[in-house]
């Protein structure tokens, strides 16, 4: 159980009136494995470690998420399909999918959730929060745009959390020659968000040849508390991205990313 992600789920429930789900999932150990079986005794006690386990995690959200004004709803499964697909289908009762990304556990299938996957499928904006941050307010926001599907995805999503902070920029990088068409994108998204209560500082920063950096010194410069992208990828590779910028830039242990596909 993640509790920078318990934190973050209760302060915008409180602060958006919204009800939390929390949702767990561990697939079960395979029967056959290799060109042997595994004996039934195994199979039963691993079904048993895997309820008693769903039961601590679900005793623990509850404890953490005590006293919501709004009820809490738990929903857990054992599934054989990867977890994502499991996470991804109970979306459709979401809004915002809140997760972390444990590097320490990314080779752990059976109970580690591929974020990847899950930016893919879901349908529902995805919100990264650092696993070890006791950090909440997400007051200052940058938006990495690019003029794309996914980055306009992202951006409609973000509103309500946009709408809520105290400082937005809105970041293109762009070519040296592209920077007056790149500043005229940005008014235009700058006005659209003006429309819906959003004022949003505008900047087109020349790229050096590495999109990933600047975005991430634009945003050590600002001392953002969330970063908005647009994500897509090639599931063939398991990668995804913001233009060519990679998800170390969404990863971060001192902010979050709420990204869309």
């Amino acid at each position: 159980m993640n509790s920078g992600v318990l934190k973050m789920a209760r302060h915008l429930a409180e602060s958006h009136g919204a009800n939390v789900i929390g949702i767990a999932a561990q697939q079960p150990l395979e029967m056959a494995y290799g060109d042997g079986i595994v004996p039934q005794e195994m199979y039963e006690e691993s079904r048993a470690q895997t309820a008693r386990l769903l039961k601590d995690v679900e005793a623990g959200f509850r404890s953490a998420l005590q006293g919501m004004p709004e009820p809490l709803e738990w929903r857990s499964s054992t599934p054989f399909d990867l977890l994502a697909d499991y996470v991804a289908g109970e979306a459709r009762s979401a809004d915002l999918i809140l997760t972390t990304v444990d590097t320490n556990r990314m080779l752990d299938a059976a109970r580690c959730l591929n974020t990847n996957d899950l930016i893919m499928q879901a349908g529902r904006p995805v919100l990264l929060v650092p696993a070890a941050t006791d950090k909440v307010d997400l007051d200052r926001v940058m938006i990495g745009w690019k003029d794309t599907r996914e980055a306009r995805r992202a951006i409609v999503d973000a509103i309500p959390l946009l709408q809520k902070a105290t400082h937005v920029s809105l970041v293109e990088i762009c070519t040296h020659a592209d920077q007056a068409a790149c500043r005229i994108r940005l008014a235009d998204v700058a006005a659209w968000l003006q429309r819906h209560g959003v004022a949003a500082k505008c900047i087109a920063s020349p790229s050096t040849g590495d999109d990933a950096e600047a975005l991430y010194a634009l945003g050590q410069d600002i001392d953002i508390d969330l970063i908005v992208a647009g994500a897509y990828g090639h599931s063939r590779l398991r990668e995804w991205a913001l233009g060519g910028v990679t998800s170390d830039l969404l990863v971060s242990p001192n902010r979050c990313a709420l990204v869309s596909h």
